[in-house]
């Protein structure tokens, strides 16, 4: 598991299965108790849940950084650790 960035209480996590079922590259971020998984390209929450603020500073920070979500996929995906992405201010 790799933690990418951390803002608003949010953190986005990412986490390398090699050869296993993650098949969509995705991130996870975790507010408090909730805890939602949103596809990189498109940006959308493919399960879990969120409170609407949050999700939408999510989804708004990921289309901003889905060059480097990519990369940070294509990273864990070979074996080496990403780099941290610059969080919302």
């Amino acid at each position: 598991m790799a933690e990418l960035s951390r803002f608003f209480g949010i953190v986005i996590r990412m986490f390398a299965e090699h050869g296993g079922r993650h098949h969509k590259p995705h991130f996870h971020a975790v507010y408090q108790e909730y805890e939602a998984v949103f596809t990189i390209s498109p940006v959308e929450i493919l399960s879990g849940s969120m409170p609407n603020k949050q999700q939408r500073l999510v989804v708004a920070w990921a289309e901003i950084h889905q060059d480097e979500l990519q990369t940070a996929w294509q990273s864990l995906d070979s074996g080496k650790k990403p780099s941290s992405i610059e969080p919302l201010r």
